[in-house]
């Protein structure tokens, strides 16, 4: 699949007088990790039902796996996976039945469920609780049963509903990775995540959704120059340097103690040049140069008027 794994334009739902989505506007591209954000009652939710066929939204166009939101929803259906932010499995089955489980509800030869389910429980590191119940399962194993039991189908697209709520930090680390692998293969991600850090560390792209509109939409770095506060840091061999620094980079902040200074500025390439242009004409090198941005956080609050308690996959 090349290009755009979901493209939706104009894509709009009320609930009676209530506009829950405003003409939201989407492109994930294939094979990539796409994050959606946005607090409370912002429309996230409703966003992935109507990409999952699960609502019909009231007008706008969806194309999912090159398919027709509108006209080909079973073609649609078979291109996608959905794991929950609850995982779905069955307590009373062990794990390797969950997969077979899922296996017969997709038609799959006997022989080829098997061998999908040992693949998969392998692939998790699920291979030595195979044969336990589910119940018995950690929060971390029964959010890889959940999502292994997606795989079952080897599907396109995958959407995650705050996949890593309630895990412990090894737990979120293993499954980013497993993520990652995915994403590796070639498997589009469509998250919704309340962990900013999980879509800093994650997404190729995010988009913030705030009351029904896509406010923002970009990489992680490209958001968090948007808002100010970036500067760039610049560390000096002597007081020498510092000081003529100083005098040719106006609205800049010293520290002595350090000799560094710290420069306003969006840390872009142009700005970069620039800044070291106006060193080299006089002569003075940085020993160092670091870039310093606003994390996710004070971007959605920017945004948004929320900080990170209000965010969640709702």
């Amino acid at each position: 699949m090349n290009g755009s794994a979901i493209a939706a334009s104009g894509l709009r739902k009320s609930y009676k007088d209530k506009v829950v989505l405003d003409g939201i506007d989407l492109d994930v591209r294939a094979g990539t990790i796409f994050a959606l954000l946005g607090p409370n009652g912002a429309g996230k939710t409703t966003t992935v039902n109507v990409l999952t066929t699960l609502l019909t939204p009231d007008a706008g166009k969806v194309i999912v796996a090159g398919h027709d939101l509108a006209t080909e929803t079973r073609a649609v259906r078979a291109a996608i996976g959905v794991t929950g932010q609850f995982a779905s499995v069955d307590d009373l089955l062990t794990g390797e039945e969950n997969l077979l489980l899922m296996a017969d509800l997709l038609h799959l030869p006997k022989a080829e469920g098997r061998q999908i389910a040992r693949r998969l429980l392998d692939q998790f590191e699920l291979g030595e609780a195979a044969s336990k119940q589910a119940a018995s399962y950690s929060g971390g194993m029964r959010r890889k049963l959940d999502l292994a039991m997606t795989l079952v189908g080897k599907p396109q697209i995958i959407f995650l509903d705050e996949p890593t709520t309630g895990l412990d930090p090894r737990s979120r680390r293993t499954m980013w990775d497993i993520i990652r692998e995915l994403v590796a293969d070639g498997t589009t991600i469509f998250l919704t995540t309340q962990y900013l850090e999980e879509a800093d560390q994650l997404a190729d792209r995010i988009a913030v959704l705030d009351q029904g509109r896509l406010v923002a939409q970009g990489t992680a770095d490209e958001l968090k120059r948007r808002i100010p506060g970036s500067h760039v840091r610049l560390r000096f061999a002597d007081q020498y340097a510092l000081d003529v620094a100083a005098r040719v980079l106006p609205g800049s902040t010293r520290d002595d103690e350090e000799l560094t200074l710290r420069v306003p500025g969006d840390g872009g390439v142009r700005s970069l040049r620039a800044l070291l242009d106006q060193l080299d004409a006089q002569s003075i090198e940085a020993e160092e140069l670091s870039v310093h941005t606003p994390d996710l956080d004070d971007v959605f609050l920017a945004l948004t008027g929320h900080g990170n308690k209000e965010v969640s996959a709702r």
